[in-house]
C-alpha cells in the first residue's frame, strides 16, 4: 500500500462513525462492479482461519 492510500485510511479513522459510514457507502458503490475474480476454497479456509484467530486473541483478551 502505497503512502497516500496509508494516509487516506488514517484520515478515515480520524473521521466520526457517521462519517465513516457515509465514505464506506459511497466506496462500495463505486467497487461493487470491478471485476474480481470469485474466491477459491483455499482462499475462503485462508481467510476463515485469520477471522477465528482474531476471534480467539480477543477471546483470550476477556479472561
Amino acid at each position: 500500500m502505497n503512502t497516500l492510500a496509508q494516509e487516506l485510511l488514517k484520515t478515515f479513522d480520524e473521521l466520526p462513525d457517521t462519517e465513516q459510514q457515509v465514505i464506506a457507502a459511497e466506496i462500495l458503490k463505486r467497487v461493487i462492479n470491478f471485476d474480481v475474480p470469485p474466491l477459491t476454497d483455499e482462499d475462503l479456509v485462508l481467510n476463515a482461519e485469520e477471522i477465528f484467530l482474531a476471534l480467539d486473541e480477543q477471546e483470550a483478551d476477556y479472561e
